[in-house]
């Protein structure tokens, strides 16, 4: 008597978007499928790349089910309890242990929303060699002190004869404390 349920592996030959997604994969010597139904979480969605991913597929009766896919050339070394969302170029982020957040993006990380926030208690730190705010229309970021050291400094021996206003050259938004 066949078992009611079948759990086959197979390698996927292709994914179709759309509603519902499909797929095209090969699995035991001699077995195809076609048209299968590509189960994903809710909240999760991938596209594995044709030919370079593996499954795992339910078959019962007619219907086939992809519920699980991966690719072994592309994998992240994690620890007990961690997480990551991944590309098969490289992009990722991965929920690592002591709570830590690291997000590795090979050209471009981009944030979209009406407002964003970073809150951090000890301190932040941005190591880049050019730093734009306000797609470049807001002041540059002058802290208090530079501008009263070059109002102090001479040249030649005499004063600045129009000195620096921080209103003039930094905002309360843009000031360096």
């Amino acid at each position: 008597m066949r078992p009611l349920i079948d759990v086959i592996r197979v390698g996927i030959t292709s994914i179709r978007e759309g509603a519902i997604r499909r797929f095209n994969a090969t699995g035991r010597p001699g077995e195809t499928f076609e048209d299968g139904t590509f189960l994903q979480q809710y909240g999760l969605a991938s596209r594995p790349k044709a030919n370079s991913a593996e499954g795992l597929v339910i078959k019962k009766g007619n219907g086939v089910y992809l519920i699980a896919t991966g690719d072994r050339a592309v994998t992240i070394e994690l620890a007990d309890g961690e997480v990551a969302l991944h590309t098969d170029e490289g992009d990722n982020i991965h929920l690592k242990r002591d709570r830590i957040i690291e997000v590795n993006g090979g050209e471009k990380v981009i944030v979209n929303t009406k407002v964003a926030e970073i809150n951090a208690t000890t301190s932040a730190k941005i190591v880049s060699p050019v730093v734009e705010l306000g797609d470049g229309a807001l002041k540059k970021l002058v802290n208090e002190e530079i501008v009263t050291k070059i109002n102090a400094a001479t040249f030649g021996g005499y004063p600045i004869d129009s000195p620096i206003v921080l209103a003039d050259v930094a905002t309360s938004k843009t000031k360096a404390s």
